[in-house]
């Protein structure tokens, strides 16, 4: 019989179980320098990316002004109704 399985058990490889993916091992302990130098272009690309997040909703603002007075307005009335 097929799918003769107790209750609650799936064949290995069915819906997702395991479908034979094998994924790579990460390194067990990365050098140093290398970890520094990741984590430095990691905020490089961080920064970067605040950066043009600002000036995108910088200019969504200038080019829809009423979108933005109704969002700045609700912005305070979630300030004023904010209790510590």
């Amino acid at each position: 019989m097929e799918g003769c399985l107790p209750a609650g058990r799936r064949a290995e490889g069915e819906y997702g179980y395991s479908r034979g993916v094998v994924w790579p091992m990460p390194k067990s302990e990365p050098e140093h320098e290398e970890e520094t130098a990741t984590d430095a272009e990691r905020r490089r690309r961080r920064a970067q990316f605040l950066r043009e997040l600002n000036e995108a909703k910088a200019l969504r603002d200038r080019v829809q002004p009423r979108r933005a007075r109704a969002a700045r307005m609700r912005q305070q009335m979630r300030m004023r109704t904010f209790r510590w």
